[in-house]
């Protein structure tokens, strides 16, 4: 019975050790899903050009690198940062944009809010 606390404490120190393992894990296989796909779009052309007008869901909201919060989505796989979104879209929404510049590499662009689908 003296032993009871000790055994606890190193069961419990497994359990942890295992699944801290399991979360790094998970966040390398997606580290690596995310570096194959940038990858993958630097190889291929751009599915979109500039000043051409397309219509998507929005996956997510970013804080995009010029500070500004916008709005995720994707043509044929490739990434549109959607600047100028008004308040009260949510992720799921459907939009039209209009491509204004690629970022570098052609690997995503920035685009502005058209309208609300």
């Amino acid at each position: 019975m003296e032993h009871l606390p000790l055994l606890a404490g190193v069961s419990l120190g497994i359990v942890v050790l295992l699944v801290g393992a399991a979360v790094l894990s998970q966040r390398s296989g997606a580290a690596d899903e995310s570096r194959r796909a940038h990858e993958a779009a630097q190889e291929r052309e751009p599915p979109v050009d500039i000043g051409e007008t397309h219509t998507f869901g929005i996956t997510e909201f970013t804080d995009h690198h010029s500070g500004a919060q916008v709005a995720v989505g994707k043509v044929e796989g490739f990434v549109l940062f959607t600047e100028d979104v008004p308040d009260g879209l949510e992720e799921g929404d459907v939009i039209r944009a209009k491509v204004l510049s690629f970022n570098q590499g052609h690997t995503s662009a920035d685009a502005a809010f058209v309208e609300r689908v």
